[in-house]
């Protein structure tokens, strides 16, 4: 199997930053901070890592919702929990979906054991179909999402 490369992940990356933000602007964004922390020799894992790594900076304390970066309270801490849990479970879904990773790669490159990815998988699949972990969509950038759930 040929490894791919930056530049060969270019469109999952953007493909996955859309999923994700629900927003072309947004996932322009998200693109560019990934690409800027990456060289083009940068293996498969770690451009998918670097990704998740700038998703979880820019949306996790997001002005929209109200967590600023340096909080120590408690209650903003489980938010920011709550937060990049929904997010790694739909990047987990994502990753498998549109990038075709297996959930061995899937579990490193999210730093959860293989056991909970597979869960997560499971039930994360079935909550994207219904709509679920698409709430947190509606806070990013304006995007609104319809009563069925879909953008």
């Amino acid at each position: 199997m040929e490894k791919r490369t930056a530049i060969d992940l270019m469109d999952d990356i953007y493909s996955l930053a859309y999923w994700m933000t629900g927003s072309e602007t947004a996932a322009n964004e998200l693109v560019n901070r990934t690409y800027l922390n990456l060289d083009m020799d940068t293996p498969e894992r770690e451009v998918f890592k670097t990704f998740r790594a700038c998703y979880l900076d820019v949306f996790t304390h997001d002005e929209e919702f109200c967590i600023p970066k340096s909080s120590s309270k408690p209650i903003d801490r489980v938010g920011v929990a709550l937060l990049r849990r929904n997010a790694d479970i739909k990047l987990s879904v994502l990753l498998s979906a549109i990038s075709g990773l297996k959930h061995r790669a899937i579990s490193k490159i999210i730093g959860k054991p293989l056991d909970t990815i597979r869960v997560w998988l499971s039930t994360g699949r079935k909550s994207l179909a219904e709509g679920i972990l698409a709430f947190d969509a509606c806070f990013l950038h304006g995007v609104s999402i319809k009563q069925d759930g879909a953008l």
